[in-house]
């Protein structure tokens, strides 16, 4: 005897709401992230969602520079580090429809980009912030330069290391990937950065349109307003700070950073990526 259809589609229908080993629509459900799903109720999802956290991804091609943001991480300024930045008000364990965080730390915080206005206070008002920056700056080819270790960035630093002209984003790895400042909870005066003569030289001698540098201020701490003002005066030069420089070798590559869009903002932490 011939079945009709709608007694085969319930047919269906009831074992698969029955019978817990039968999966459906796995094709047009694909699981998330290439986790390969189960059809047995004995197995809890937990077993197989253990996230993954790469530093370099695209067989050692593309180097991730930033930092991860965690309580633990250096803050200008303070001894027990960044602290709590992340809060979980909405929680689908409480009850919540989703899972929504929120957030509150300094723009200067990890991985982040000065504007001009962050120490001129008329460029400020002015309304040069994070969103004026040039993305074509951000975006190119790179060199990545070991600089000496003994001491600051000053002139004779900068004179010594022969930085072809035409070459527009360097990145200085220095003492402070050495020494893992950017690992260390309480903030460091005594980090390697740009004396102003340092900063002068290379704003004249060089196409240098951004500098990064491996902690949280391209300008020694000595130096502080002095090398900043000679690199932001113009608003021609892009500052990136607190890169993660550490187990890459020195060379050309393609960077890419790109800050939020903080109308109004002095700074903003940013995503930063070099690719061979």
């Amino acid at each position: 005897m011939k079945i009709p259809a709608f007694l085969l589609l319930l047919i269906t229908l009831s074992q698969v709401t029955l019978n817990p080993t039968v999966s459906v629509a796995d094709s047009a459900y694909p699981s998330p992230y290439g986790i390969e799903t189960t059809t047995s109720c004995q197995s809890t999802a937990s077993d197989d969602l253990i996230p993954v956290r790469h530093e370099v991804y695209g067989n050692g091609r593309i180097f991730d520079i930033t930092h991860r943001l965690t309580p633990d991480m250096p803050s200008w300024g303070l001894e027990d580090g960044l602290g709590q930045f992340l809060w979980l008000p909405n929680s689908m364990k409480n009850g919540s429809l989703a899972n929504n965080s929120e957030m509150k730390l300094p723009t200067h915080t990890g991985t982040h980009i000065d504007a001009p206005g962050h120490v001129y206070d008329h460029y400020f008002d002015a309304g040069f912030d994070v969103d004026t920056l040039d993305l074509e700056v951000l975006n190119g080819p790179a060199l990545l330069v070991d600089v000496p270790r003994d001491k600051n960035l000053t002139a004779d630093v900068m004179q010594s290391l022969h930085i072809p002209k035409g070459v527009k984003r360097v990145l200085f790895r220095t003492l402070n990937t050495d020494r893992r400042l950017m690992w260390k909870k309480a903030f460091d005066t005594s980090y390697v950065g740009f004396m102003k003569d340092g900063a002068q030289w290379l704003v004249d001698n060089t196409d240098i349109k951004l500098v990064g540098i491996d902690y949280l201020s391209v300008a020694a701490f000595d130096d502080l307003l002095p090398a900043h003002h000679v690199f932001l005066k113009s608003r021609e030069i892009i500052l990136v700070e607190g890169l993660k420089l550490d187990d890459i070798e020195a060379g050309l590559y393609a960077v890419h950073c790109l800050p939020l869009r903080l109308l109004g903002a002095e700074g903003s932490p940013i995503r930063c990526i070099l690719i061979k």
